[in-house]
């Protein structure tokens, strides 16, 4: 194998296909047709005279030789990506790109008006939001910074817990009078449930608990549709505060839920933390987490 042939546009497409164990999946991630990376894989492994993966019908799967050149290149990747970053940290301007993630819920109902007054105060940085409710890996640079609700963040991360995001039960506001409620006397009403797809096992083990499963025909893979879902009827939800207390429509029926209470985390990673843009970001937003959660006991 003469390695002096082997270019950094080799090793990407060896790791995307190994990563991937398809063509078509590594051209949907280098952003390329199918018959580009067949045609690539072909000539690398007609320069390089070894054959780099072995092809079966369930697809692809690296031979020693691609195993091998698997490894350099995330390798090559990690030493790429740590020199970006600490090029990063050299910024001494409040200028540049601010990448975050963090779920829908937050986005709509904490952090969009603060982002704005962000953008507003510092013009020059370019806010770019992820919102998913899948986790995003900070270490390969899909985001700068995760703001979200857990219990156990990577300790691979650094960062600060903002607050708790606490949650309580909500009932369409002209369907009710009084609040709070007992919740033993709201038990027997319809309810607005997670849907398994969610993956919220608390509140799910919480309405098994307390037997409200059985009231529960109504589900929701989302907390923002569970929250539609209860200005649109009669039933029952358990919602964030700082969702459910914003909502004109809604009442709050209950005080909040102990064991519902969740950390939320600002979290970035360690070769970003001397980054200027970085640090003033989740000062502000971190400040205006904590003030805006505190209220909402």
């Amino acid at each position: 194998m003469n390695e002096h042939h082997i270019r950094w546009d080799d090793l990407q497409i060896v790791s995307a296909i190994a990563d991937t164990g398809s063509l078509s999946g590594a051209g949907r991630r280098l952003g390329i047709s199918h018959a580009t990376v067949f045609r690539r894989l072909t000539n690398m492994e007609a320069r390089l005279g070894v054959a780099l993966f072995e092809r079966s019908r369930t697809g692809y799967s690296p031979s020693p030789a691609g195993e091998d050149l698997f490894a350099v290149a995330k390798r090559v990747q990690a030493d790429i990506t740590g020199a970006e970053r600490r090029l990063a940290g050299q910024d001494l301007k409040l200028s540049g790109t601010i990448r975050v993630t963090t779920t829908d819920t937050l986005f709509a109902g904490l952090l969009a008006p603060t982002f704005e007054t962000f953008r507003a105060d510092y013009p020059d940085v370019v806010l770019e939001v992820v919102i998913s409710n899948q986790v995003h890996s900070l270490s390969k640079r899909e985001a700068d910074i995760a703001i979200r609700p857990t219990g156990k963040p990577p300790e691979t991360l650094i960062g600060r817990q903002v607050g708790v995001i606490r949650q309580a039960v909500y009932g369409q506001r002209r369907h009710w009078q009084v609040a709070p409620a007992p919740l033993d006397a709201l038990t027997e009403y319809p309810w607005v449930g997670p849907d398994n797809h969610m993956g919220n096992r608390a509140l799910e083990t919480w309405m098994a608990q307390h037997g409200l499963d059985k009231h529960c025909h109504y589900r929701v893979d989302s907390m923002l549709g569970m929250q539609t879902a209860t200005r649109s009827g009669n039933a029952l939800s358990v919602l964030p505060n700082y969702l459910g207390d914003a909502d004109p429509e809604l009442l709050r029926l209950t005080d909040p839920i102990e064991e519902l209470d969740v950390p939320l985390w600002m979290l970035t990673h360690p070769d970003l933390k001397r980054v200027k843009r970085i640090r003033e970001f989740t000062r502000i937003i971190g400040e205006h987490l904590r003030r805006t959660l505190d209220e909402q006991t």
